[in-house]
């Protein structure tokens, strides 16, 4: 996290989410001591007499942490996209509804587009009743769903760095920890079916090695 900060551009650099529990903040301590450990998968399984949810919660805003420092490096970079339809995974166009303000999809750039994915994704972080701040606060029943629609648009933001940013991110000799964050972004959706296969296919040579290393380790 660290190696990100020092690199992203201060501009759009937004401050880290911080967990809203004691209980998140100490899952994501156990994610990161083993990761360090190199054992990738151990890392997205649920931990043993663990709540799903709150695995799910502290998850969720370690993944927003890392993909905002990843494109805060490639931010510049990513400027030169001004038209709406430009910048986005050959044969795609992201467009933007959020269901609320935004009902009806809209065409943008992917700059815009990731500016407005991660704005929406801070706003349901902070929005006590989908993310509860206190540990005897119940999850909404329909909590995963919340989570896919984060997470499907948290993969479109990767796919558009490794498409049309990663000779910055080469350059910046960030390349190692991109493949390494999406790695464990990939195992992490993949064990609890949070992206649909359809969204994989504007990253599907990555994507599909994932799939077979994943259920590798899962045997």
């Amino acid at each position: 996290m660290n190696f990100l900060k020092s690199r992203a551009n201060k501009s759009t650099l937004r401050p880290v989410k911080k967990h809203a529990t004691a209980k998140r903040s100490t899952l994501s301590a156990y994610t990161k001591r083993t990761l360090g450990s190199g054992n990738l998968r151990a890392a997205v399984t649920l931990p043993d007499n663990e709540d799903l949810n709150e695995w799910l919660a502290a998850n969720t805003v370690d993944f927003f942490n890392e993909i905002s420092l990843l494109y805060g490096l490639v931010s510049d970079d990513a400027a030169k996209y001004t038209k709406a339809g430009d910048g986005f995974p050959p044969g795609f166009e992201y467009r933007w509804a959020d269901g609320v303000q935004v009902t009806k999809p809209m065409r943008v750039s992917s700059p815009e587009y990731v500016d407005l994915v991660l704005l929406w994704t801070e706003d349901q972080i902070n929005n006590e009743d989908i993310f509860p701040v206190s540990e005897t606060q119940a999850f909404p029943s329909e909590f995963k769903n919340y989570v896919k629609d984060i997470f499907k648009r948290l993969f479109r933001i990767f796919a558009i760095i490794y498409h049309r940013h990663f000779a910055t991110i080469e350059k910046l000799d960030a390349a190692a920890h991109l493949n390494t964050c999406f790695k464990h972004f990939m195992f992490f959706i993949l064990e609890f079916g949070l992206v649909d296969e359809k969204e994989m296919k504007a990253l599907k040579g990555p994507c599909d090695r994932m799939v077979e290393e994943y259920k590798k380790q899962s045997t």
